[in-house]
């Protein structure tokens, strides 16, 4: 598609905006609330910026230049690449809720909230912030006399500078979109030693066409591969040169020496197929063994693209630490 992929770039455009809160009145969120954002976000993003209220995306004439269309409904809006691996293009943003289980929340406490982006759309942060806002004014969470939580957006900062600010309601011009690049994976030393990796929310893999409980090592670097392949191709222009089939077949090598993952249960309502959906994953953490040095450059870009299905919920965010 013309505008949004303009040819090979250097890496994957990048943005992590940090939207931080005001809560105007007492609200009641779920455990986990990443749903309850995505879905909100996506009303108030259509609201914003659709120009036909009464359209549906896919037959709608502009659906190929429409912010709402390429965000929430990519598969419509976005031609597949040449050489894409997997069956969709992926959602170009990720939403990181806040991470804590705390569901009551008083009038006057803040909350920060990410919104990831990747490629062209960082270009449409004006929207995405207008969106943020409005969402504050429609609410959030479990209705309370009728009425959602509603919250103050305070202000909006990418890489620790703030670009929007509710005092002066002005959005900060400059190019402050990092470039996410696959570090050259030869001449890594062959030394064995550990990595951690934490799954810090639910990671939903699937492996020969089932949901996987277990991650052995060659599981989880498919994943990497599938994530880094598919955003690259869809929004930089083309996707890293590796040895994909090498990279596979030596992780069949890599040993778990402990880990403590576990499944957990969770599901949202879909507005749009009216019932509960099940969204389980894996968290907790699990520790490999073996010469990982020529992986750790995929395990750093994907703790920040996220992995695995249902990424644009907040899913599959994964941190690795190196271990003694």
């Amino acid at each position: 598609m013309e505008g949004w992929n303009d040819g090979m770039m250097e890496g994957l455009p990048y943005g992590k905006y940090k939207f931080s809160c005001r809560l105007d009145t007492h609200g009641i969120l779920p455990s986990y609330k990443g749903s309850t954002f995505r879905g909100v976000f996506g009303l108030a993003l259509k609201k914003v910026v659709c120009a036909l209220k009464r359209q549906e995306c896919e037959t709608c004439l502009l659906k190929n230049r429409c912010v709402y269309a390429l965000v929430f409904e990519t598969p419509i809006a976005l031609d597949p690449p040449q050489g894409l691996r997997v069956s969709v293009p992926p959602h170009p943003f990720v939403i990181e809720p806040p991470i804590t289980r705390q569901m009551e929340f008083k009038a006057g406490e803040r909350f920060d909230c990410s919104l990831i982006l990747f490629g062209h759309v960082n270009a449409s942060i004006p929207y995405f912030i207008y969106a943020f806002d409005q969402i504050g004014k429609i609410g959030v969470g479990r209705k309370i006399d009728g009425k959602r939580a509603g919250f103050t957006l305070k202000t909006v900062s990418l890489n620790g500078t703030t670009i929007y600010s509710d005092t002066d309601e002005k959005i900060r011009q400059g190019d402050f979109v990092h470039h996410l690049v696959i570090e050259d994976l030869t001449g890594y030393s062959e030394d064995s030693f550990r990595v951690k990796v934490i799954m810090e929310t639910p990671l939903r893999l699937k492996y020969r066409n089932r949901l996987k409980a277990d991650l052995p090592f060659h599981v989880l670097v498919r994943a990497m591969l599938r994530r880094i392949s598919s955003l690259f191709t869809c929004y930089a222009g083309g996707e890293p040169d590796m040895d994909y089939k090498g990279l596979l077949a030596r992780a069949e090598h890599i040993k778990i020496v402990d880990s403590s993952l576990k499944w957990h249960a969770w599901e949202r309502y879909s507005n749009r197929q009216k019932q509960r959906m099940p969204l389980g994953g894996m968290i907790g953490s699990i520790t490999y063994q073996g010469q990982l040095g020529e992986y750790l450059p995929l395990m750093d870009v994907c703790s920040k693209t996220h992995i695995g299905k249902n990424t644009s919920f907040g899913l599959g965010k994964i941190r690795p630490e190196l271990v003694s």
